[in-house]
């Protein structure tokens, strides 16, 4: 028998004239991941995609693999459900002997259920309730503990009646939503070891924005632990943003030099300018309209409003915080959502743990910043920490070695 993916829109249905651009970048993107599944073909019509596996049938090696495009499908942003179905030929006995193969295995540990038809094709010669009560008999024939309940049933069996085609499946499962990668622009995600910063690149890319990441280091104070870390948080990213770019820059010096001239409470939001300034070179450099960062509003010592302020001041580019009024249980539960949370706990510190001061401010004054960053050469520290740039490409497909962890 065989099976399709419906994947069903959500936001672009709403896109008007410029539709078909984001269908267009929906497409390329399922396109992409399917590489790595075997051969489908893709195509679009009524506002679902249709993903058919080519030589299902075939026994070879080269059969595709149907359960991981499945998986994967659930990650693409611009997808508000998915469904695995059956194809059935276009006359009701068809459609009934299909429901009768198919569905046993889906339906087998629920209780109640009920059938819901839709016919795209209007010279279907049956209506859609006759449809639901025909495929509803022969259920209940194969598998006699099951019951109707047309109010809250268990799970709703779906009969699709298309221009191509007749689909069966039960229910679709909820997909990524958002809009698809691509269309929102680019963005530099600054990527720490945190539980924060991985949620904010989840939450823009599902707006559309395809990411870098840029993360600190500082290396002896963190270990190259730590780095693998910040590359294992990209990796389980990637599965939602596709392929991403790390780009990393050692603060060693620049933090040693703050503590050697700096006084201690301003440690803090100097190195955060740094970070900032850094960020915004690597950001114009790579074509990015914007810096993302993880910050939440009160969260920490850095980012009270007066903190995110100086902060801020320092550049020209636009700073998006989509964490910025979650509290930390919302951001936890995203990044367990995203499979991020079990990394980001793990002890492995990131540069922001180095030269902590007891007592930072939390209500810095810019005047006062600006005079302690002139005990430094503030512009020769970043060239000079330009100059250690690194980058390393992360794929869906790669997983990163998680043994030395």
């Amino acid at each position: 028998m065989n099976e399709v993916i419906l994947c069903k829109y959500g936001e672009i249905i709403l896109k008007g004239a410029n539709r078909s651009n984001f269908e267009g970048m929906l497409i390329k993107s399922l396109k992409r991941r399917a590489r790595r599944f075997g051969d489908f073909a893709i195509s679009r019509a009524q506002s679902t995609i249709f993903i058919k596996p080519l030589n299902q049938d075939s026994d070879s090696h080269d059969k595709p693999d149907i359960d991981g495009m499945y998986q994967s499908v659930l990650k693409v942003f611009g997808i508000a459900g998915v469904a695995r179905a059956a194809v059935a030929e276009k006359n009701i006995e068809s459609i009934k002997d299909c429901a009768a193969k198919y569905l046993p295995a889906q339906l087998s540990r629920v209780k109640t259920f009920k059938v819901e038809a839709k016919r795209s094709d209007k010279t279907f010669p049956m209506i859609s309730p006759e449809i639901s009560a025909e495929v509803g008999g022969v259920l209940l024939e194969v598998m006699p503990h099951l019951k109707v309940d047309l109010s809250n049933p268990d799970v709703v069996v779906r009969v699709e009646i298309r221009e191509d085609s007749a689909y069966v499946h039960a229910g679709q499962q909820r997909g990524a939503g958002g809009i698809p990668v691509g269309t929102g622009g680019r963005g530099l995600l600054l990527l720490s070891g945190g539980i924060d910063s991985p949620v904010a690149g989840f939450m823009m890319a599902k707006r559309g924005v395809v990411l870098d990441a840029l993360h600190f280091e500082s290396y002896p104070y963190t270990s190259e632990r730590a780095k693998l870390k910040v590359l294992s948080l990209a990796q389980k990213m990637s599965e939602y943003c596709e392929r991403i770019y790390v780009h990393i820059i050692s603060l060693t010096k620049i933090q040693e030099e703050i503590k050697r001239n700096c006084e201690e409470d301003y440690f803090t939001i100097i190195l955060r300018r740094f970070m900032m300034t850094l960020a915004e070179r690597q950001a114009e450099k790579l074509g990015c309209g914007a810096l993302i960062t993880g910050e939440s509003l009160g969260q920490v010592a850095s980012q009270t409003m007066e903190a995110i302020s100086v902060t801020d001041s320092i550049v020209s580019m636009p700073v998006f915080r989509p964490c910025i009024g979650l509290d930390k249980e919302e951001i936890v539960r995203i990044s367990r959502q995203i499979d991020t949370y079990d990394i980001s706990i793990l002890p492995y510190e990131d540069c922001c743990t180095v030269f902590t001061p007891k007592h930072p401010r939390t209500k810095p004054i810019l005047k006062k910043v600006l005079a302690q960053e002139k005990l430094l050469d503030f512009e020769a520290l970043c060239d000079e920490a330009m100059q250690t740039l690194e980058t390393v490409q992360i794929r869906p497909d790669r997983p990163i070695d998680m043994i030395s962890l």
